[in-house]
């Protein structure tokens, strides 16, 4: 199996410099996996129904997020609560929130640049004036009414 390292005694180390195995500072600190107190994970079935109550307390409000997609709402902001909500008990959710996470920190420095700022500055110029001058064509060619009649009903 490769491992990408190129001799013996080589020691990993990830993008942000630390080693595996380093205690992370934050919301990482704790690791993966169940944040029920203690009392709940000694006992089997506890656990269980804790797991279950965690899940379609989640569930309900990523289907409430979902719902405001096309509605009125912040959806995607409860969206991700919900997955906040599952990721203190299972793992999935977490290795999820801390992808979104990664993403969402590339996204924001990549729209810092200040190249790529001016890019859309600029496309946003340019689709702006594309659609006032088709507002302006239609207006000069159907002029100011309304396609309904709003005096006949």
């Amino acid at each position: 199996m490769n491992t990408g390292s190129d001799g013996p005694g080589e020691v990993v180390v990830s993008a942000d410099g630390e080693k595996p195995g380093e205690a992370r500072t934050g919301e990482d600190e704790r690791g993966l996996g169940s944040r029920a107190p203690e009392f709940i994970k000694s006992r089997r079935m506890l656990h269980l129904s804790w797991q279950v109550g965690v899940f379609v307390i989640g569930l309900a409000v990523v289907a409430a997020g979902i719902v405001m997609l096309p509605l009125p709402g912040p959806g995607w902001v409860v969206i991700f609560g919900g997955m906040a909500i599952w990721a203190t008990e299972f793992v999935w959710a977490q290795l999820v929130l801390r992808w979104t996470k990664r993403k969402v920190t590339e996204a924001a420095q990549k729209a810092l640049d200040p190249k790529v700022r001016r890019r859309n500055i600029i496309l946003t110029s340019v689709g702006l004036v594309i659609v006032a001058a088709l507002v302006g064509f239609y207006v000069w060619k159907f002029g100011f009414v309304m396609p309904w009649k709003i005096k006949d009903q």
